[in-house]
């Protein structure tokens, strides 16, 4: 009786106060489920000190423990972070946060000469206020990231005046990008009338389109050094691999991620014809392709064996890709279509302090963030699920290939060198993971040899194997 008459209660309540309780009740019910997970895979580490049978030819007891001491350390960081972000936010709602910083956004306007009619330009300045606060909020953080934990686990290559400049320069790089697009977006939807969703949905789609075709091109570089894979045994062996597989590639290159982390890491960006593979330097390490060229290694002749019908899974994956595709673009534009169903609801904004206007940014802000926020939870989660679906399928792939022993080696190669824990919780992994756990990978491979001599070149190799395959299940435009 007393949870019914609570309930009772709080149905009585005005619609703007069950709207502001029932986001801060899901807010706190996704951080105690996600607290939940993180704990349980926290038992994982504390209480695996061993390396499992399966893994005990090929993962040695040193390495294992770095990676449970590491994945320890980094579970700790995420737990206080987390909590920190879940006060912080619910403090922001409780006390009128968003209001305050909006009516602080006019009175810059204000003394700037624009009244309450520059509506854009005080979202620009308020956009321009929270992202500040943002970063300088977070940077604490960052810093104890990086410069301890990262550093104690030997990934960190950075000085405290390298990561301040960089910091600096992703956020007047991020302002020089979101500020011209969020006003265009902005008066693309004053301006379009009944139809403004679709207009603000195609503008969006091509603004997408823009980022991803020029960020390796002029945006990364202005953070890292960009240069071409020089001519060699390796430059040849990806150019045959891609071809072999129909990827367009028309350039490799090197980045030098070296001087941020040791982490190791590679990516392939671009669309219809024109795709290039980006490698970080750190996977070259101890590689002299850079100088000479390879010396010819009989291991990694293609071998004939579990080849199979290469085509078929190719045509499945690209099934795959573009469903994909065409489900993003479709998710996109419903949240459109149901923001401006939404707009006009002032309930909306009274619930978050707004009684007397209501900005388009602000309805932006409440209803993609605060609103949606349960059917994006269930989006992501589904969109894990699918990801982990097309690494299996690129895994079959490169077995259909006939390079199923050399992906099983350089998975385990790639998870030592980044002290990746190969043990996990079966529902944190289920949450999280959008790639499949190292057991699981594994566990896909029935192997009737050894496993071969661990070498930087079949790190390399292989890793590059994959990303070349990889490419079939991105949701970008396929050839």
């Amino acid at each position: 009786m007393g949870t019914l008459a609570l309930l009772d209660a709080l149905w009585e309540m005005p619609a703007e106060k069950r709207i502001f309780g029932a986001v801060l009740l899901f807010s706190w019910t996704v951080y105690l489920w996600e607290t939940f997970l993180a704990q349980r895979q926290r038992r994982i580490y504390k209480t695996t000190t061993h390396v499992p049978p399966e893994l005990g030819q090929i993962m040695d007891s040193e390495t294992f423990e770095k990676s449970r001491l590491y994945q320890l350390d980094k579970s700790t960081f995420s737990f206080w972070s987390g909590l920190y972000s879940e006060i912080e936010g619910t403090l922001i709602l409780l006390f009128g946060g968003i209001p305050y910083l909006w009516r602080l956004s006019g009175r810059f306007c204000s003394y700037a000469g624009f009244g309450p009619e520059y509506e854009i330009t005080q979202s620009l300045v308020f956009l321009l206020l929270a992202t500040l606060f943002s970063a300088l909020t977070g940077l604490p953080w960052s810093l104890y990231n990086t410069f301890v934990i990262e550093e104690k686990h030997g990934f960190n290559q950075q000085t405290l005046g390298f990561f301040m400049k960089d910091a600096i320069k992703k956020f007047v790089v991020t302002q020089c990008i979101l500020l011209p697009v969020s006003s265009l977006l902005l008066y693309i939807i004053k301006i379009g009338g009944d139809y403004f969703f679709i207009y603000a949905w195609l503008f969006t789609l091509a603004v997408s389109l823009v980022l991803v075709t020029i960020y390796a091109d002029y945006i990364a570089p202005l953070f890292d050094k960009f240069t071409p894979l020089p001519e060699g045994k390796l430059k040849e062996e990806i150019e045959v691999m891609a071809k072999s597989i129909d990827f367009p590639l028309t350039k490799v290159y090197v980045v030098e991620g070296s001087k941020r982390s040791s982490h190791s890491n590679a990516y392939f960006y671009g669309f219809f014809k024109n795709k290039r593979i980006v490698l970080f330097d750190t996977l070259l390490e101890e590689y002299s392709v850079l100088n000479k060229d390879i010396q010819e290694d009989s291991s990694m002749e293609p071998r004939k064996e579990d080849e199979g019908n290469s085509e078929e899974i190719k045509a499945k994956v690209k099934v795959s890709s573009f469903f994909l595709r065409d489900s993003t673009l479709m998710n996109s534009f419903l949240c459109f279509f149901l923001f401006a169903v939404l707009i006009g609801r002032k309930e909306l904004f009274a619930a978050f302090g707004f009684y007397d206007s209501q900005p388009t940014l602000i309805g932006l802000l409440i209803i993609f963030q605060f609103i949606f926020s349960p059917y994006n939870e269930v989006l992501s989660f589904c969109l894990t699920v699918l990801s982990r679906r097309f690494e299996f399928q690129a895994d079959a792939f490169a077995k259909k290939l006939g390079k199923a022993q050399d992906l099983y080696s350089a998975l385990i190669k790639l998870n030592k060198d980044n002290l990746g824990f190969p043990v996990s919780d079966w529902l944190f992994s289920m949450w999280h993971y959008s790639h499949p756990p190292l057991l699981e990978r594994l566990q896909m491979f029935t192997l009737k040899s050894n496993v071969m001599k661990d070498s930087q070149f079949l790190k390399l190799y292989v890793s590059l194997l994959h990303i070349s395959v990889h490419f079939l299940n991105e949701n970008l435009l396929c050839a």
